[in-house]
């Protein structure tokens, strides 16, 4: 059961969570013609009245691109603004997930992007890990993740996500953890809602840009904080079979951070994983405000009362 945050951002303005309601007529809720974005917020370690936020400019710039995508207009202004009035209005006092979220607020049949009204909301929850720390169990998928030519992958739509979803209940069903996603051409994209590494005699390698991914925000994170520690990296496109033979698998994601893959198929993994380790205790250090180099990554917001 979810522990939703009291209030959310709904109409302008925070409201009480129950009231944050919608028609079921909206016209998102029929064709997926929405965005959302996924950031983490928790109380700074050393002061409970500053809460972090990381990278939050980046998650902002996405949403406000995705809206774009979309055919509206949402200022990234506007979402930071909002954000910092849902944090004073909620009061976290516990690491919680906000969902963002842009979306064609009409209540018409028509599916298009044309003359139509939208609207934004946010909501939060009470999140502590997304996957299991010590690793997870992953399937390849018989579903093939999208093309960008059909859908606008730069961006969190929110209809594309019926093939995570698809995915993701595929592999659980079937008595793993997570899904694998291989593109049109059978190259590995990534995981159901993360990024996928795997390290290869010591160069850390993900699917490049170009392999119909989600422009993972942790994602980039770990490039950059690899390169800065000397550890080399490589985008470029990754083979089904290099997954069973890598040294390190380990996906990525706001919600996911940095997990370990454990076992690919019928295949167990090795159990030492000194680059993720080392790149998962950086990433740790900066979200709790503890890595004055990469301070920049970090969004303070000082909690009124």
């Amino acid at each position: 059961m979810h522990q939703f945050l009291p209030y959310a951002w709904f109409g302008g303005r925070c409201v009480p969570f129950a009231e944050a309601t919608l028609s079921v007529a909206t016209h998102a809720l029929h064709y997926g013609t929405g965005a959302f974005g996924g950031m983490r917020a928790i109380p700074n370690p050393v002061d409970a009245r500053e809460i972090l936020l990381f990278r939050a400019d980046r998650h902002v710039k996405r949403l406000s691109q995705s809206a774009r995508l979309l055919l509206t207009e949402l200022r990234e202004e506007t979402i930071h603004g909002a954000i910092q009035q849902f944090l004073q209005a909620n009061q976290p006092t516990c690491p919680v997930y906000l969902r963002p979220f842009v979306y064609t607020s009409d209540l018409g049949i028509a599916p298009r992007l044309h003359n139509i009204e939208t609207d934004f909301l946010i909501y939060g929850l009470e999140l502590g890990d997304y996957l299991s720390p010590e690793g997870v169990s992953c399937r390849i998928s018989s579903w093939t993740r999208q093309e960008d030519r059909s859908l606008p992958l730069r961006g969190k739509i929110s209809g594309a996500y019926i093939t995570s979803s698809l995915a993701k209940t595929e592999a659980v069903k079937s008595g793993f953890d997570e899904a694998l996603l291989l593109n049109s051409r059978g190259k590995v994209s990534e995981a159901s809602g993360m990024n996928l590494f795997i390290v290869r005699d010591g160069v850390l390698i993900t699917p490049g840009v170009d392999q119909d991914i989600l422009e993972g925000i942790t994602r980039a994170s770990v490039l950059e904080l690899a390169q800065a520690m000397g550890i080399p990296t490589l985008e470029r496109p990754v083979d089904k079979s290099e997954l069973l033979i890598a040294d390190e698998v380990f996906l990525s994601g706001t919600a996911a951070k940095v997990t370990p893959v454990r076992r690919v198929e019928s295949t167990d993994l090795r159990s030492q994983r000194p680059v993720m380790d080392a790149i998962r205790e950086r990433l740790t250090a900066i979200t709790e405000g503890r890595d004055p180099a990469y301070d920049h990554w970090v969004t303070r917001v000082r909690l009124n009362g």
